[in-house]
């Protein structure tokens, strides 16, 4: 009898549980896309959470897909609060590989050029978008890694959907298995600015295109009430279509105009944030966007509140679960490698420097991935996790290879070159697995070239050899007491060997021999002259370090360059006129060594100031130098072969076989892409011999400041100057990314 009392009470008990459950009405929430003012969504999570809503179910479209799916698997409002504001936007939406994971040779290359087009069969080709998003897919493997063993999204903590696009048939594709990182990249993929995603036999861009107010799904899943986020403004008034992009950014999204109508009334709470005055790209407003969004949340808190409390009158008061994420970790028993069609599974691994057998966090497999794409072959690296338990896995990385030739070109301007339009083609494997062949032209007022072929070796590629050739024609004017008095052209040619050893991607050290040849005569007549043309040897040790963490405008990180030498062989045919007339040739032509050391530390203050510190030297070890060799001090950005940078002096405005110049700087970015740099430095030269000096001054001191701004092909400064020497204020221009 007992025992049957106790049945028939965990009988009702469980009936009446399940009762409760069917009575409470489920929650769903709908997040719109809306690129950047996507971020707004995120007040809207803080305050359903704020008054202990619990959400059952959430569909979303882009930026709303990713949050929707960050919140669905666990994190909560205050996470994605404190993830979005650390991100570095830029960084994320870039295709630009961070510098730190480069090896040292290839820092040398990179963002050379503002255009970087792929060269395939003959011919260039054009991607599907222009952001790759490789940070972007290594930063959703991190956010994600908890549940790397979910395939199925009904169950995550709260069951979710995000649309995408079919860029075949453009129909709808809801996406609720497979691996979440790769569904968040198709919803996303905005047509022409984001390649599109592959999956399964299906090309897939931003859900946007065709639903991207996704109330409807929410519903099919089971919601009761649905809380509808919207950012979207819908198709863009005539006004506000300037530019090819928006004209192709309104026609993608024609389509989707009509089902958003539709979703609108759908939603039981429908919260619309006018945010006109942004669009899917004001990353750079992302904290203002963010805190507006956080007013509009705290405006629908007692809605939430009063909802929240509703519901738990009807089913009883349910504690939302609040578990942290934790750093994951999981044990990966082996690899397999899938897209290959040049490289190999094996050069890959050693790229990466990565093992099976062992224990790593998704931190740890992207820098593996960062370093092979530090090394250029490979344009995307994703990854997923087959899991034969929780914590245990095979890691499938699936890969797509750079093309093997690129074309490339770039525009810069300087006073000292002109104006100049630089051209390159790259090539990987061209004639020997593991190498790098290149060759690059300036053309312009000066030409330069430079060809040169790059052979890996070792395990890891951390060992190189170099042979190349460089050229460079160009007119220097000459200089008495800081006055032009003459000009001349210079055509210089450099034929090299190197073989060095990458310790790390930030320390190379090698050894070197060339072969220099110098012609130069006057271009302007002048009292005293020099014409003709010499040859000699260079063997040298160098040693390069760059941890720099961006190639322009570097918030941290030290770049530096030393170089021991020993000239030799030298030979010429030279002529020395005085007034029209031939002289006795003064000029020396004795074995020498030389050192050069160039460095520059950068230091962050705050997210707007930044202090740098630089440091030039060079000596050409002689009492009676070859001053066709000497140091040529001047202009603020380095541009020619021997210079030594001094801001407040043009360029070569010094000749000198003996130079050290200390530089500070602080650099102030108000706004994105905009900064102002005031430089001082203060210099000595002819401190080891004061013979064949253009000038009796051994001080030197000068100041600069300068706007510059960021535009896509390369940086636009404007600088004003002063040298004490000099007494002269004069203007420095810079356009575009040097040679």
């Amino acid at each position: 009898m007992k025992f049957f009392l106790l049945l028939l009470f965990f009988f009702g008990f469980t009936v009446g549980m399940h009762a409760q459950e069917k009575l409470r009405p489920k929650i769903g929430l709908t997040l719109s896309g809306g690129g950047a003012k996507g971020l707004a969504h995120i007040g809207i999570l803080k305050a359903i959470d704020s008054a202990g809503l619990k959400i059952d179910y959430i569909t979303g479209t882009s930026m709303g897909g990713i949050l929707g799916a960050l919140y669905a698997v666990g994190y909560s409002g205050n996470d994605i609060e404190k993830i979005a504001r650390d991100i570095d936007w830029d960084q994320l939406f870039g295709n630009q590989i961070p510098l730190q994971t480069l090896s040292v040779e290839e820092k040398e290359q990179y963002s050379r050029f503002a255009i970087e087009l792929p060269y395939v069969k003959n011919r260039i080709k054009l991607q599907t978008g222009v952001i790759k998003g490789q940070e972007l897919n290594l930063k959703f493997s991190e956010l994600f890694f908890h549940v790397s063993d979910v395939r199925n999204f009904n169950h995550f903590k709260i069951p979710f959907k995000c649309m995408a696009t079919d860029l075949e048939t453009g129909n709808l594709v809801v996406l609720d298995t497979g691996n979440i990182t790769t569904a968040l990249r198709a919803t996303m993929a905005i047509p022409s600015i984001f390649s599109a995603v592959n999956i399964g036999d299906k090309n897939l861009v931003d859900g946007g295109v065709v639903r991207n107010f996704p109330v409807k799904n929410v519903k099919e899943m089971g919601a009761d009430i649905v809380i509808g986020s919207n950012v979207s403004s819908g198709l863009s008034a005539k006004e506000k279509i300037t530019n090819p992009i928006d004209v192709i950014l309104q026609m993608a999204f024609f389509k989707e105009a009509g089902d958003f109508k539709e979703e609108i009334p759908l939603a039981n709470y429908y919260i619309f944030m006018p945010l006109e005055k942004y669009n899917m790209g004001s990353f750079g407003s992302s904290d203002i966007i963010l805190n507006e969004g956080l007013e509009t949340g705290r405006s629908y808190y007692p809605l939430f509140k009063k909802l929240a409390d509703s519901i738990n009158a009807i089913a009883g008061n349910e504690v939302k679960k609040t578990d942290s994420i934790s750093t994951h970790t999981v044990f990966i028993t082996s690899y397999r490698v899938i897209g290959l069609k040049k490289t190999t599974a094996t050069f890959l691994v050693h790229l990466m420097n990565f093992d099976d057998n062992r224990t790593y966090t998704a931190a740890q497999i992207n820098k593996s991935i960062r370093r092979a794409y530090g090394s250029r072959y490979y344009s995307n690296i994703n990854y997923t996790l087959d899991h034969t338990s929780p914590d245990t896995a095979t890691i499938v990385f699936n890969v797509e290879e750079n093309p093997s030739t690129y074309v490339k070109a770039g525009l810069y301007y300087t006073r000292f070159r002109g104006i100049n339009v630089n051209l390159n083609m790259t090539s990987r494997d061209l004639f020997i697995p593991n190498s790098r062949s290149m060759v690059s032209l300036s053309l312009g007022e000066s030409i330069q070239l430079e060809a040169e072929h790059l052979q890996y070796l070792g395990r890891i590629k951390n060992i190189a050899f170099q042979a190349g050739f460089r050229l460079d024609n160009q007119e220097i004017n000459s200089y008495r007491n800081f006055k032009a008095d003459g000009s001349y052209k210079q055509n210089y040619s450099q034929t090299f060997l190197n073989f060095q050893n990458s310790g790390n991607n930030k320390f190379a050290v090698g050894i070197g021999t060339a072969f220099e040849y110098i012609h130069f005569g006057p271009a302007i007549r002048s009292a005293s002259e020099v014409k003709g043309n010499f040859t000699n040897f260079k063997s040298y040790v160098y040693l390069k370090y760059n941890s720099l963490n961006q190639i322009f405008y570097p918030t941290k990180g030290l770049k530096m360059n030393m170089e021991l030498a020993h000239v030799y062989d030298q030979r010429n045919r030279i002529i020395q006129l005085e007034n029209g007339q031939p002289i006795p040739n003064t000029l020396n032509f004795d074995n020498y060594s030389r050192f050069y050391f160039d460095g520059t530390v950068f230091a962050a203050l705050n997210s707007k100031f930044n202090l740098f510190t630089g440091l030039q030297a060079g000596i050409n070890f002689t009492s009676n130098p070859n001053v066709l060799n000497n140091f040529l001090i001047g202009g603020i950005n380095g541009i020619y072969r021997n210079q030594v940078k001094f801001a407040g002096l043009q360029e070569a405005s010094v000749n000198s076989s003996s130079v050290g110049v200390l530089q500070l700087g602080l650099r102030y970015n108000p706004i994105n892409n905009v900064y102002l740099i005031g430089r001082i430095n203060a210099g000595v030269k002819d401190f080891a011999t004061t013979k064949n000096s253009t000038s009796g001054v051994t001080g030197l001191s000068g100041y600069a400041l300068t706007f510059a701004y960021r535009t896509p092909i390369g940086p636009l400064e404007l600088s004003a100057m002063y040298s004490d020497q000099s007494k002269s204020l004069q203007s420095y221009v810079l356009f575009g990314i040097t040679f």
